[in-house]
């Protein structure tokens, strides 16, 4: 399905006219970060109790999430875009403004913003229900189908919207340059 969104364009610059494709032989830079750590997941998941008063470092956090969050994707939803093999966007330039002040203020490199064309899935989601990997994989899976499942916050927060796209993404202009970090 074709729609417009809004990117912040971190990490690799992009110009317009550009095409990104995000599927499961493209997948993104989170992909990569996720399989840096996977003898350390293994290991996590073969000897937990080794590890069981453990305050992970944030990369295997990051997979341990990532990875039940994968698992619970493909067995139980397969029909939205993986969360290592989709770009993240927003529905307004708003969001997308203020996802590219929280980019910048952590340092990370930060070109601008983008008006986009999506031809693919999307999948709107609640960063709120995004979750620190415990050893506990079974925990990590629980939290996982939460996060797809996309209910309502048992706290009552408000979600914190993350939009993910896969398919086809064009660039379609540079609404807003940024340059932090670069």
């Amino acid at each position: 399905m074709e729609a417009y969104y809004y990117h912040v364009i971190s990490d690799i610059p992009k110009r317009a006219g550009e095409h990104i494709i995000m599927d499961e032989a493209h997948p993104n830079r989170v992909y990569k970060r996720v399989y840096e750590q996977i003898e350390v997941v293994k290991d996590i998941y073969n000897d937990p109790e080794k590890y069981k008063d453990t305050v992970f470092p944030h990369p295997v956090d990051v997979a341990l999430r990532e990875l039940a969050l994968e698992k619970v994707r493909k067995e139980k939803y397969p029909q939205y875009p993986s969360r290592m093999a989709s770009l993240y966007v927003s529905k307004t330039f708003k969001e997308a403004e203020q996802w590219g002040d929280y980019f910048a203020s952590l340092g990370r490199p930060t070109y601008g913003i983008a008006k986009i064309k999506v031809n693919g899935r999307t999948y709107e989601g609640d960063a709120y229900k995004c979750f620190d990997g415990c050893a506990d994989e079974a925990e990590n899976l629980r939290l996982a189908e939460i996060y797809w499942a996309n209910g309502k916050n048992e706290d009552g927060s408000d979600p914190i919207v993350e939009i993910l796209a896969d398919g086809d993404i064009e660039i379609v202009e540079i609404v807003k340059e940024i340059n932090a970090n670069v």
